[in-house]
């Protein structure tokens, strides 16, 4: 693993919640976009090597709305930069840990992702990342 790419932050509404990430990191948001695969709408800030990503869900289905009303907004996942996502994928695996999709999928900002089930990574929702090339 490379760096921590992002922080994932599961809001209510991001109308309310750029300003705020906007006046607490002294940042502009640099980027919103759906991904509609995950029900969501996101929203990024650069801070220093690495990001915050504001995540709103877009219905009541979505990952993110089911996270709020299990646990309330706030920390739902740490990203992790990967150099081959397929490779560390398969080196994950193998050692034990519970891959929530079976192949790399379309992220936010340009990645491909896959997440580690909580329940393998001492209850941290854990998404690796790769830049698409």
């Amino acid at each position: 693993m490379l760096k921590i790419e992002h922080l994932g932050i599961a809001v209510k509404e991001l109308e309310q919640s750029i300003p705020l990430f906007e006046q607490l990191l002294n940042t502009p948001c640099y980027k919103t976009e759906k991904v509609d695969t995950e029900g969501v709408n996101t929203a990024f800030f650069r801070t220093g090597d690495s990001k915050i990503e504001l995540l709103e869900a877009t219905n009541g289905d979505s990952p993110i709305q089911k996270f709020i009303d299990k646990k309330g907004e706030g920390i739902h996942h740490i990203a992790f930069e990967v150099e081959n996502i397929e490779a560390e994928m398969k080196r994950l695996s193998a050692l034990g840990f519970e891959l929530l999709n079976a192949s790399p999928k379309n992220g936010a900002d340009n990645k491909l992702v896959c997440f580690l089930h909580p329940k393998t990574t001492n209850g941290v929702l854990i998404e690796l990342c790769q830049e698409k090339r």
